[in-house]
């Protein structure tokens, strides 16, 4: 049995497979399927899980562009900027960063040009928001 906590041998299986079932979850972690369920519910009302998502390769997406938004914000105004980001449809996700930004952002559009104007119109529109550096996804390597 490996040292690692049934906490994270359960959450170890759901990162990597989140379609998984209480059964396949029990068997993959070593444990029963009523601790399985105990343990998901536990850490889902804890917020550690906050929700279940499909890994998507951009380079198959016909109908859509995805970037990767490093986000500039004013101090000051970090709240309420960033409170005016998470109301983005377009954004999918959103991290503080310890990085070159303070904020990244996933965003989705229909193509580059949408994308563009996504950035131009809405993200540094917003007050406080001072710069928006895109990085458009290429291919899933992994």
């Amino acid at each position: 049995m490996s040292t690692e906590s049934t906490e994270d041998r359960i959450l170890s299986v759901l990162e990597e497979d989140a379609k998984a079932s209480y059964a396949d979850i029990a068997n993959r972690a070593n444990v029963s399927k009523p601790t399985v369920r105990k343990y998901i519910e536990k850490l889902e009302d804890e917020g550690v899980i906050v929700g279940y998502s499909a890994d998507v390769d951009p380079k198959k997406l016909s109908s859509q562009s995805i970037a990767l938004v490093g986000i500039d914000v004013e101090s000051e105004r970090y709240v309420e900027a960033t409170r005016a980001l998470k109301n983005l449809v377009e954004i999918e996700s959103l991290y503080t960063s310890s990085g070159d930004h303070m904020l990244m952002a996933e965003v989705r559009a229909s193509d580059g040009d949408e994308l563009a104007d996504v950035i131009a119109d809405s993200i540094i529109e917003i007050d406080g928001v001072t710069a928006a550096h895109p990085s458009f996804l290429q291919e899933r390597l992994k």
